[in-house]
C-alpha cells in the first residue's frame, strides 16, 4: 500500500442554500491537513485529499480516514491538529468528533 493512512475530506458543492461540506470550508481543511502533515514529516506516509460527498452533509464538514474507516463530522480548522495528534500519530479515535452510522 502506498500510504499508511488516507484522509478523504468532503469538498462537495450543492446548489445554493443546501448545506454541504464544500460550503463549510472543505477545501480549507484539505489545505490545512496537507500543511500540517508536511510540517510533521508525514507527507508521503499519510495523504490528505478532497473527496466527493460522504453522505454526511448535515454533520459536515466531514471526513473519513482509511484504512480504519473512521468518519469525523463538524470538523473545524482547529480540529485538524487534534485529529493528526490523536488519530494519525497515536492511533486513537477522536471520540467527540466521530460519526457513528
Amino acid at each position: 500500500m502506498r500510504y499508511a493512512q488516507h484522509i478523504f475530506i468532503c469538498t462537495n458543492q450543492k446548489p445554493e442554500g443546501t448545506k454541504c461540506c464544500g460550503e463549510e470550508r472543505g477545501m480549507e481543511l484539505v489545505k490545512e491537513f496537507r500543511r500540517q502533515l508536511a510540517e510533521r514529516g508525514l507527507k508521503g506516509t499519510v495523504r490528505a485529499q478532497r473527496s466527493g460527498c460522504l453522505d454526511a452533509c448535515a454533520l459536515g464538514p466531514s471526513l473519513v480516514i482509511y484504512p480504519e474507516g473512521i468518519y469525523y463530522g463538524h470538523v473545524t480548522i482547529k480540529e485538524v491538529t487534534r485529529i493528526i495528534d490523536e488519530h494519525i500519530i497515536t492511533n486513537k479515535v477522536v471520540e467527540d468528533l466521530e460519526l457513528k452510522f
